[in-house]
């Protein structure tokens, strides 16, 4: 079923929908470890670190939700279930147990950089079939590059 009908010629639409698909899996993913992170987050600057996770929590869930409603206003249904994020995501494993401050630092650097990775490869890819989404990924990409500085900068 198709409730709405995109302007996009049928090429472009495959093209936008993989790269609006797999920013949402990413950023919902994003979301989860930034959150697993500051539940287990632990040592001299647990405070400081703690809220800065939560920090990102808000951007990745405030980014999918704009993902995920340019899918739709396309007439790609999005899917966020646990399964397919688990199966698309580019971001590695987190351990389960304590996190040292330290480690919750480099975690952060780590998945906010695969995630801007594949979101700078996406600004590339919608670029010529939909300047539009290519401007939602340029603003997550610009986002989620000033988290991972803030992170970086802590571990200097």
């Amino acid at each position: 079923m198709n409730v709405v009908k995109s302007s996009l010629p049928d090429e472009d639409l495959k093209i936008v929908g993989e790269a609006l698909q797999g920013a949402l899996v990413d950023l919902v993913d994003l979301s989860l470890v930034a959150k697993q992170v500051h539940w287990n987050v632990v040592g001299p600057r647990f405070r400081s670190v703690h809220l800065q996770l939560d920090d990102v929590v808000v951007s990745a869930r405030a980014h999918s939700d704009t993902v995920a409603e340019r899918a739709s206003a396309l007439g790609v249904s999005p899917d966020g279930r646990a399964a397919t994020v688990a199966a698309g995501s580019g971001i590695g494993t987190v351990d389960d147990g304590w996190v040292k401050d330290n480690d919750a630092v480099r975690v952060l650097v780590d998945a906010l950089g695969a995630v801007i990775t594949r979101m700078r490869e996406r600004v590339n890819a919608t670029a010529e079939p939909d300047p539009v989404t290519q401007d939602i990924f340029i603003t997550v990409s610009a986002d989620l590059e000033k988290h991972r500085w803030m992170f970086a900068a802590e571990n200097v």
